[in-house]
């Protein structure tokens, strides 16, 4: 018999990135559809019906504290933690926790998620000119351990930049590329790509990019989107009875500035 659609009771999910903006969001609407979530962030998570975890996920040490405390099943992980460009963190900071600890968090629960099972990354828009730099990044994704991509990353600062582009598009080509074989296991895994977001990290963001791309953006979607219209995409990726067939891929949920790209009209 066929499952209810965006029904997750009975189902264990790991988010991460929870205290704030989409993943506070995503919690929200996790619990409401029966979830029981266990959350990972560095920051306070005020929603007491969650189980939360303080963790760090820019420090691997910090990641296999907390994985020693998650359930036994892991039915899906939410990947929403995440640092901007901008001067607050430099480059090497937002590579550790935008792409060394999702891969390193990711890995290490994969071998806890039984058929059925998924996996959802926040990647950006931002991740978009992956192709352009598909050799490179497969060089770091390549790369098995922790330790070794911050080799990477130190020694390769002019292809890393401030971090933040390069971090969203190692996470794109992460989710084409191991999605082909997480599949194999019966786990799913796909991304969501946030056009420009009206969270906490905005001003980062216009910091990092510079006004005039920023106000482009949100121009042509006509505004910025809210937290909560990112919450349902992930449910939607992360839930098997809606999208069992859906894998490796990195959903736009930009209002269409992906496809002015696209299409030359940006």
């Amino acid at each position: 018999m066929a499952r209810d659609l965006l029904n997750f009771d009975g189902r264990n999910v790991v988010l991460t990135g929870a205290a704030t903006g989409m993943g506070a969001a995503a919690l929200g609407l996790l619990i409401d559809h029966g979830a029981s979530v266990t959350t990972l962030d560095v920051a306070p998570v005020s929603n007491a019906q969650a189980r939360s975890l303080t963790c760090d996920l820019g420090q691997h040490d910090a990641i296999d504290a907390a994985v020693a405390q998650l359930p036994q099943r892991v039915d899906a992980l939410i990947n929403c933690a995440g640092v901007p460009n901008g001067g607050r963190f430099d480059a090497e900071a937002v590579m550790a926790v935008n792409w060394l600890g999702l891969r390193h968090l990711t890995e290490s629960l994969l071998p806890r998620m039984p058929t059925g099972s998924s996996i959802v990354h926040v990647a950006s828009t931002a991740g978009r000119n992956w192709p352009q730099r598909s050799d490179a990044i497969a060089e770091l994704v390549s790369l098995d351990s922790f330790d070794e991509g911050l080799a990477w990353i130190r020694t390769h600062k002019d292809v890393v930049g401030d971090g933040y582009s390069f971090s969203k598009e190692v996470v794109q080509y992460y989710t084409h590329l191991r999605a082909l074989e997480t599949v194999q296991a019966g786990v799913r895994m796909n991304s969501i790509c946030p056009g420009v977001t009206n969270t906490a990290l905005v001003d980062d963001f216009r910091k990092g990019v510079g006004d005039d791309i920023l106000d482009r953006a949100v121009a042509i979607a006509g505004r910025m989107a809210d937290p909560a219209e990112m919450a349902p995409p992930m449910l939607f990726l992360a839930d098997e009875a809606s999208a069992s067939y859906i894998n490796g891929v990195n959903l736009n949920v930009d209002l269409g500035t992906g496809a002015a790209h696209l299409t030359g009209n940006f």
